[in-house]
Parts: structure tokens; sequence; C-alpha cells
């Protein structure tokens, strides 16, 4: 099988040269190469995936010739994470990334409708030149089907961090959303090549930027949530380079997303659109650079190796080919209508982007920021979390905020009678949460104005929400709550993205209750106690009940029980754990990791570390935590995933797509998407 993998893999090395070549120049004309660059993608998915079935059935068997299953398995890894072993480590990512790719190859040939096929072989080159950079980097840097000199009794095993259902998942959903950014890329460079840069290709990858969007955004809350429960710092965001690798092209695409709008009603915003789906795939190729180079340390990332200049070289080549393509095609791209008016809907959907776009040019700055100062003073200066939160704070909150304006403006130019009647409610709103707030007791700047603003935002989404089932009241005489589901299955866009917008305001006041974090440590004996206050004015006491020792599958566990009492009044039990991971003969694979005790709830979480054992004996050393609102930042992940699978949902009323204005004997036909 190691010898079948490392053959598909040479075979999908040849394909993907042929697509590419074949794609590129069969262009608009030879019908022949176009059908020869249309197979390619489906040979290319065919070698790819008998490589991958190599590789799973050579870690599922055990078959430590192979470097990449000694190195990320071992007889006593749990069947549920031989699965995940494919991903585990970056030769084996490489795979799973390129075969995914050319899945999304084939399936965009055989799903793209007819109106759009001109654009599918310049769309099977560039997704054939792609997947063929991954196997060249595998054949020639990190192949999987290694072998090594001798053949060990057992593998090291899995990363103890890697041991966790949301690596399981994290992954995938965050590789889907990375690799899905190529389609809309290839999409982009095909109308830049065909010259066709009216709407039409927009209308192309609409679904296939709402699934990129969607994956990025699962596969985002999935880390913060693996990160919470797994590495025991007591947060989920760290402002962490690879964290921050993977959430440039969300910022992006949500760009995208919102001023692509523009350019489907108005003709607005070509060059800006195009760039912004060329930087979102040039910033998803710069995340796997830093995940893979070993430029910058983090606990994501993969260790250093010859694989990042690879991935340096390609980022280079192909910004350069990409915008010197775009450059040659700017007089092409003029707008067919200007701003007319600062206070306009157009105007918001800029406003919006250009913060966007000021947060992710932060990130990213701080993020290649250790990198810049070690290239000029040789002294690697790291940014850490306060740079972040001190940009990107006030950026967010105005970002925030104009999630509330923009659906209160009208296009092209909005009158002063129609401010006031759209702003009253919103305002109002906000307004409201705000005294709430104070009369609380909240004295926070920043958490009352996320809070209040959010109160504004969610006025904006209720109210739009109100008028359309009123108007559907009025029109048919549909029940309220039956017009509710109406409103929402006939025009999924734009009120799917609603309930994405209240899905931000729960991150952002979620966000917001980490002001009001308590945290404290003790030492302590069987029997003991520590008291710590919330800001919630509650008084919670731990009492360590004592430790527990034992094995359990691939690990030795030392296991502290904590009972928990608020105000006196018992309300659990907690459980954390120190565990060593070993392999079958028992000898220790790793460093010891935490096993996190947490008690979750509407208002807050309580968060135990056992942060070690004091000479071997039953005294322990605990960190305590009360963090407030977590529960909400998954909540409003869930609320977002299912706003985002409403807009991607098929059905609806048609969308229209602006076209070419009308002239003396041409006819004009109305496009419309479903």
């Amino acid at each position: 099988m190691p010898l079948l993998g490392h053959l598909s893999l040479w075979v999908a090395f040849l394909v993907g040269l042929w697509g590419g070549i074949t794609g590129f120049a069969g262009g608009a004309h030879r019908r022949d190469l176009q059908q020869s660059a249309r197979h390619a993608t489906f040979a290319l998915f065919g070698a790819l995936l008998v490589a991958v079935i190599s590789l799973e059935i050579a870690i599922f068997r055990h078959d430590f010739s192979l470097e990449y299953v000694a190195a990320y398995t071992s007889r006593n890894l749990p069947t549920f994470y031989l699965w995940s072993a494919l991903y585990a480590g970056q030769k084996g990512s490489l795979l799973f990334w390129a075969t995914v790719l050319s899945l999304f190859a084939m399936l965009v040939q055989l799903m793209t409708s007819g109106r759009h096929r001109v654009y599918l072989p310049y769309v099977a080159a560039v997704t054939c030149a792609v997947a063929t950079f991954f196997i060249t980097v595998m054949l020639f840097a990190a192949n999987p089907f290694e072998r090594l000199a001798f053949v060990p009794l057992d593998g090291r095993g899995m990363n103890p961090q890697l041991q966790n259902p949301g690596m399981v998942f994290h992954p995938p959903m965050l590789y889907l959303g990375y690799i899905s950014i190529t389609i809309p890329f290839a999409f982009a460079i095909a109308a830049l090549l065909s010259k066709r840069l009216d709407s039409d290709w927009l209308v192309a990858i609409r679904k296939w930027t709402l699934v990129s969007w969607l994956f990025l955004s699962i596969g985002l809350i999935l880390g913060m949530w693996w990160a919470y429960v797994e590495l025991g710092w007591g947060g989920y965001w760290a402002w962490d380079p690879v964290e921050n690798a993977a959430l440039l092209p969300w910022l992006v695409m949500t760009a995208f997303l919102h001023s692509v709008m523009i350019q489907e009603k108005r003709g607005m915003l070509k060059k800006w659109n195009l760039a912004l789906i060329i930087g979102a795939w040039l910033l998803s190729i710069f995340g796997t650079f830093i995940t893979r180079s070993g430029v910058i340390a983090s606990v994501h990332s993969f260790t250093q190796s010859s694989v990042g200049y690879f991935f340096l070289a390609f980022l280079v080549l192909a910004a350069a080919l990409s915008f010197a393509l775009y450059a040659s095609r700017l007089p092409l791209l003029e707008a067919e209508a200007t701003l007319e008016s600062m206070v306009s809907r157009e105007a918001s959907f800029l406003f919006n982007n250009l913060l966007l776009i000021g947060i992710a040019f932060s990130v990213l700055w701080g993020t290649l920021f250790p990198i810049l100062s070690e290239a000029i003073k040789g002294t690697k200066i790291t940014v850490g979390p306060p740079f972040f939160n001190q940009v990107n704070v006030p950026l967010g909150l105005a970002l925030l905020a104009m999630t509330g304006i923009g659906p209160l403006i009208a296009w092209r130019r909005a009158s002063i009678p129609n401010l006031k009647r759209q702003f009253a409610v919103p305002l109002t709103s906000g307004v409201f949460v705000l005294l709430i707030l104070l009369v609380a007791g909240v004295r926070d700047v920043g958490a009352l104005m996320a809070v209040s603003i959010g109160g504004f935002v969610f006025g904006t989404v209720a109210q739009e929400f109100a008028r359309g089932a009123r108007a559907r009241h009025r029109q048919y005489g549909e029940p309220t709550p039956y017009a509710f589901v109406q409103l929402l299955a006939r025009n999924r866009r734009r009120y799917g993205g609603y309930i994405v917008h209240v899905a931000i305001v729960l991150l952002f006041v979620a966000f917001a209750g980490m002001a009001f974090k308590t945290e404290t440590e003790a030492t302590l004996r069987p029997g003991e106690s520590a008291e710590l206050k919330g800001r919630d004015g509650h008084v919670y006491t731990f009492t360590h009940l004592g430790i527990s020792q034992y094995n359990a599958l691939n690990r030795q566990v030392t296991a502290a029980l904590i009972d928990v009492r608020r105000d006196g009044k018992a309300i659990g039990r907690l459980r954390t754990e120190k565990r060593q991971h070993v392999d079958a003969l028992g000898n220790p694979t790793f460093e010891p990791s935490t096993e996190v005790g947490i008690m979750s709830g509407l208002r807050v979480d309580l968060y135990v570390v056992l942060a070690g054992l004091v000479n071997g004996t039953e005294q322990a050393v605990f960190r305590f935590t009360i963090n407030p609102l977590v529960w909400w930042v998954w909540f409003g992940g869930f609320v977002l995933v299912i706003g985002g699978l409403i807009v991607l949902w098929p059905g609806g009323a048609p969308v229209a797509v602006k076209g070419p204005s009308s002239q003396a004997g041409y006819a004009v036909k109305l496009e419309a998407e479903r």
C-alpha cells in the first residue's frame, strides 16, 4: 500500500501538470484541450484518493515502516484518533489538502451551470496548478510515504493536545475553509484572463464564497473551544500567530461578502472585489506558510522544516503573477456608477469594508512584526495581546456599530426624514441597554460600549424582521409567526445575514464579559478550601476532596476532585487531571498534559486547573478562574453557523444581478440566481 500511495502521488503530479497546461492553453478556443483539462481534474482526484486510502490503511494497520505512521500514531492510540492522524502531521495534512482541493476542482466542473462554463477551462488550470504545487512539496520535501531504515516496535503516538474531540473536527473545518477559497480565486483569475469582468463571475462563485466563509467560521469557533478546554490558560483567544493566520482570510472574505452586494446592485467596487478575492487566497497560503515554516513559534504550528521555503516561494510567485494580471485589466474594471452620497448604504458598506481590512492589516502587521524585527535588527520582538487589543477593540466596536447602521440607510442617498424614522427604534434600544448597565453598576467603558452597541444592532435586526413580517401580513393576510418564516424562506440571503449579525452581537457581548474575569491560585491539602468572589457578587468556595491515580487507555491519570459551593450552597463537583501519555510498553511519550475542570453556566464558567502535586503527596496546586459569559461565545458561534446555512441553503426568491445597460439593437435578459 505505501508503494501504491507513492506511485499515485507521481501520477497525480503528472495529471496535475497536464491539467494546468491544457486548461491555460485551451482557454476559450480549443474545445479538445478544454475537455482534457476537465478530465484531468477527475483523474487528479482519483489518484490522490488512492494515496489517501493507502495512507489510511497504513495507519490502521500500524505500519511503522512509514516514518509518518511511526511519528503520529501508536498501537494504543484510540481508534477515534487514528482517523485524525491523517492530518495530525505536516505530511499527512498536505495530502489531505491536495485531495480535498482536487475534490472541489472536480465538483466545480460538474456543478457549474452552463452559462458559466466559459470560465471552467481556466478554473481547471488554476486548481490543477495549485494542487500540483502541494503534490510537488510532498514528493520533494514532505513525502507521507517515506520509509524508515528500520521498523520500530511501536510509534511515538499522537500529541496529547491533539487527542481531543475538538482537534478531530477543528483542523479539517479550517482546512476546508482554506482550500475552498481556491475556487473563487480560480474564477477571479478566469474572469481576468477571459476579460469577462461583469457580475457574471460573481454569481458563479456566490455559493463557493459562502461555503469557504462558513467552514472558516466553524473552524475558528472549534479552535477557540479547543484552546479553552485543552490548553488550560483560562481563555479562548490569545492572538497567537496561527490563530491570526486563520482569522485573516475570514476577515477578507467577510469584507468581500458585503462589498459584492454593491457590485451586484450598482455595478461599483469591481476592482475592490477582485482584489479581495485574490488577497483572501494569498492570505490562506500565507497562513499555511506561517503554520509550516517554523518561523514563528506557536502551539498550533508544525516544527521548522524546508517546506516553509516552498510555500514562501509559491506565495511570492503567485502574488506577483496574480497582481500583474490584475493590473493589466484595470482599464476594464471601471465602475458603472459613482458614490452619490456619504450617507447611503453604499457608503456604509464601504466603511464596513475599510474597518474589516483595517483589522486584517493590524493583525497581519502584529503577526509579521517578530519576523521583520529579527530580519532587520537580529532580535525577534514578539507583539503580545495588548497591542492587538489596543488597536482592534476600537475598530471592532466601530465595525459592530456599522452592522446596525448599514441596513437602516437607503441606497444612493438617504433623506433626513428617512433617517429619523429608521434610527428611532435601534437608538432607543441601545440607550435603554446602556442605562440598564449603568444602573447595574457596570463601569468598564469597553463593556458598556460593546453591550450598548449590541443593543442598537439587535434593535435594527428586530425592526427589519418586524417590518418585513408586517408587510407580508398586510399583503397576504398571513399570521405573524408564519409571516416570519416566509420572510426568511423567501429572502434567505438578506434575513439569514441579519441572523449572522445577531450572532456577531452575541460574540461581542461574550467577549466583553472577559473584562470581568477573576482568578486566584491556591495550594490545598484534602479538606482545605479556597474562596473566589466573582464580579457577579457571588462568592465561590472550592474544596479539595482528594487525589486519585489510575491507568486509562494510553495514559496515566492523576485526577483531583473539587467540591464547588456558591454562597455556601453546593452546586456540584469538578474534576481536573494531569495526564502522562505512554506507549504500549508504558514508556512516557510526551510532556504531561492538563485536562481542565469546567462548570459552565449562562452567566459564568468556573474553570479549575490542576497545576501539580507537592512532593508526590495529595497536596496540590490549583488555579481557580471565573470566566463570565463564555457560554454565549459557543452559542453565538452556533447562531452564526445557522445564519450562514440559511444564506447558503438553495431556494428562496431570485436575486437580481446588475447587468449592462440596454442599448438599441440589443435584447436585455434578466439574470436570476436561485
